[in-house]
């Protein structure tokens, strides 16, 4: 909102800009910092999983440098070896029954 006000003066004080510059000075490194971390914790985790090196993430933090991660990622050759889903799985044996008893089992007594 003071923003805006200051826009819509004719002549805006200098120390109102000069303290609106600081602040924005402070604040954009920090939100630079949360706007990177976004990117390369991501990834990471790829690149970890594709079989390359988690520090080529780092190459995002140059200008076009995701894009070229991107390319690097899209047509290379993965050194993961993917599971081997089996189509059928044998039926594990039946486990051994107990041996028949010699006599039958007596009626309960009442």
């Amino acid at each position: 909102m003071h923003f805006l006000a200051l826009i819509l003066q004719n002549q805006p004080d200098p120390e109102a800009i000069k303290s609106m510059a600081m602040a924005m000075l402070a604040i954009l490194p920090l939100i630079m910092l949360i706007v990177l971390a976004i990117i390369i914790v991501p990834t990471w985790f790829v690149c970890k999983k594709a079989g390359f090196s988690p520090w080529l993430s780092l190459i995002v933090i140059v200008p076009l440098g995701g894009m070229v991660l991107l390319y690097v990622l899209a047509f290379s050759e993965w050194r993961v070896v993917p599971v081997a889903q089996p189509g059928w799985m044998p039926q594990p044996p039946y486990p051994p029954q107990p041996p028949y008893p010699s006599q039958p089992p007596s009626p309960p007594q009442a």
